[in-house]
């Protein structure tokens, strides 16, 4: 593990402890995930007499959510299903067959939180014929369809659409195409030692009751899994982009984006899909919070900064939702990042080189420039515009990446010498002078004058 200073480490350790007392959990593990590397665990509290370590499982609940999505975009990867697919297409027989997976996984289908019945995360799970049936009239809630509602519900549905494709159930599929490529060999069905127990803290006495942990049955997929803080990391590293061929990063990244807000005009919390969003102190922040009753945790990625932060927990509540960014904010504090050193990239071909450099579109002026990693860059010169990325494709084409421009193509005009003289950046051209003349500017160009 990568070696912080003395400071650090106390600072977040202190935190930490702050945490574990003031909210009275019984233990309390976390850590600190940058470049790919473990770089700070600490713990508070014991499990049955012991401090906890970083192979202590806990139950991590919600997060379990995450990896169902990331089982629906395989599927979608490989041409089984489409996002826009209805449900009714894959699990019919449901009062909301008409609504988009993506739909399901971004939270804005409408269906319920909670399925019909007793109390699902304290019961033993039934069956998914009897959740699908349950899905009826009465389990969609009259907000607009677009509406960001959180629903467990719709987690079992998809746990069952995973199942049916896949021809066995969504945890065979986990365990095959998720867990092991990623070496998360301490994330599990049910607990397996060493574990923590679950506990209920009292709100006005300092005694524990024990908590149930069932088996969800067709909820499962909305909260079973267990695992530990060095797995936890490591999806941590996959959420921000190292996924270990188990989907392209640019699927990931498509699981980032913003789908839903979850706090109006605030837009502080969000939903991709399957995947909690945060922004705060100019971090984007992409994961999710697990909650069952005796446990608590949290995985978040700052995929920008390669950073990502857990915590896990042995209670059913207390614990401040602020500790996963008080802990990123005293890293920063106290070891903010040194920039490496710049070295001259690898040799870059001479007819890319010709279209770096200032371009307009109209009279805002860009600059188009080569990334380390070979791809092109358009940004506004005074940063105030639309930016994107953009990958060479076969042809003499370019895809945008990010930004207003994603998956739109970037192509080149040239004069019957061959010199670049224009970019079309789909129908928006872009010139080396403001409006250049000689340049396909749809409207046509006159003359510059001093009076309107």
């Amino acid at each position: 593990m990568t070696t912080l200073l003395p400071s650090t480490e106390r600072a977040l350790l202190r935190r930490l402890a702050i945490e574990q007392s003031h909210s009275r959990v019984p233990s309390m593990t976390a850590g600190i995930v940058r470049d790919g590397h473990p770089i700070w665990t600490g713990s508070r509290g014991l499990v049955s007499g012991r401090p906890p370590t970083s192979d202590t499982q806990y139950r991590v609940g919600s997060i379990t959510k995450s990896f169902v999505a990331t089982l629906v975009l395989r599927l979608r990867d490989e041409g089984r299903l489409n996002l826009e697919d209805k449900l009714d297409q894959h699990v019919p027989g449901t009062a909301i067959g008409d609504r988009s997976i993506a739909r399901l996984l971004s939270h804005t289908s409408g269906l319920s939180a909670e399925p019909v019945g007793e109390w699902w995360e304290r019961t033993p799970g039934g069956s998914a014929d009897d959740l699908v049936a349950g899905v009826d009239q009465d389990a969609i809630r009259p907000r607009p369809r677009h509406g960001f509602h959180y629903s467990n519900t719709g987690f079992g549905i998809l746990g069952e659409l995973v199942g049916r494709l896949r021809g066995h159930s969504w945890y065979e599929a986990l365990e095959q195409e998720v867990l092991l490529p990623l070496g998360l060999s301490r994330t599990t069905f049910g607990p397996e030692s060493p574990h923590a127990q679950g506990w209920a803290v009292h709100p006005w006495a300092d005694v524990l009751l024990s908590e149930p942990a069932e088996d969800g049955g067709a909820m499962a997929p909305a909260g079973q899994l267990w695992s530990t803080l060095d797995d936890m990391l490591r999806w941590a590293r996959f959420v921000a982009g190292d996924t270990a061929e188990v989907l392209h990063p640019d699927t990931v990244a498509e699981m980032r984006a913003p789908g839903a807000v979850d706090d109006g005009d605030a837009w502080r919390v969000g939903f991709g899909l399957g995947l909690q969003l945060i922004r705060h102190q100019g971090r984007r922040l992409a994961g999710h919070s697990g909650s069952m009753p005796g446990f608590l945790a949290t995985v978040m990625a700052d995929p920008a900064d390669t950073t990502g932060v857990v915590f896990m927990a042995n209670a059913t509540a207390g614990v401040s939702s602020a500790l996963i960014t008080d802990l990123l904010d005293l890293l920063e504090a106290h070891e903010p990042r040194i920039p490496d050193t710049w070295v001259p990239g690898p040799e870059v071909d001479p007819a890319l080189l010709e279209l770096t450099g200032q371009w307009y579109w109209g009279p805002s002026p860009y600059v188009l420039r080569i990334l380390p990693d070979g791809l092109l860059d358009l940004v506004p010169w005074q940063g105030r515009g639309r930016a994107s990325r953009f990958r060479r494709n076969d042809g003499g084409t370019w895809t945008g990446l990010d930004g207003y421009y994603a998956g739109e193509q970037l192509r080149f005009g040239r004069s019957a010498e061959g010199t670049v003289t224009h970019l079309d950046l789909n129908t928006f051209i872009f010139t080396r002078t403001p409006y250049d003349p000689d340049a396909p500017i749809p409207g046509g160009v006159t003359h510059w004058r001093s009076t309107p």
